[in-house]
């Protein structure tokens, strides 16, 4: 069971980390850099976990949960994603992309 969560934490920092790359390479090729470390910058809507508790719980789903995470700020991420410009749509796709990668992390490999 213990390599089940070092799969699931390889897998969930993969998709943190290097699918945003793979991102900014096909999509934004002229500017890839900049919009690689505008998306890693997203994941600072992690701050609204410190108003949770227990701060951490790795059964716990945070789409739903934290206010960053919820219903309708993903529903603004999507439609920036389709309508902003820009730094702000690559942040909004970040943004979505983060979500993504919550939601797969928790009903992937939930308990």
């Amino acid at each position: 069971m213990e390599n089940v969560f070092y799969i699931r934490e390889i897998i969930h920092y993969l998709m943190h980390f290097i699918v945003p790359l793979f991102i900014a390479k096909i999509f934004f090729k002229n500017n890839w850099k900049h919009a690689y470390f505008l998306m890693l910058a997203t994941m600072l809507v992690d701050l609204d976990h410190v108003f949770a508790d227990p701060l951490f719980d790795p059964n716990r789903n945070s789409i739903g949960y934290h206010p960053l995470h919820s219903y309708w700020a993903i529903a603004v991420y999507f439609l920036g994603s389709l309508f902003l410009k820009g730094n702000y749509r690559v942040i909004a796709i970040g943004l979505l992309f983060h979500m993504f990668t919550d939601f797969q992390d928790y009903w992937l490999w939930k308990n």
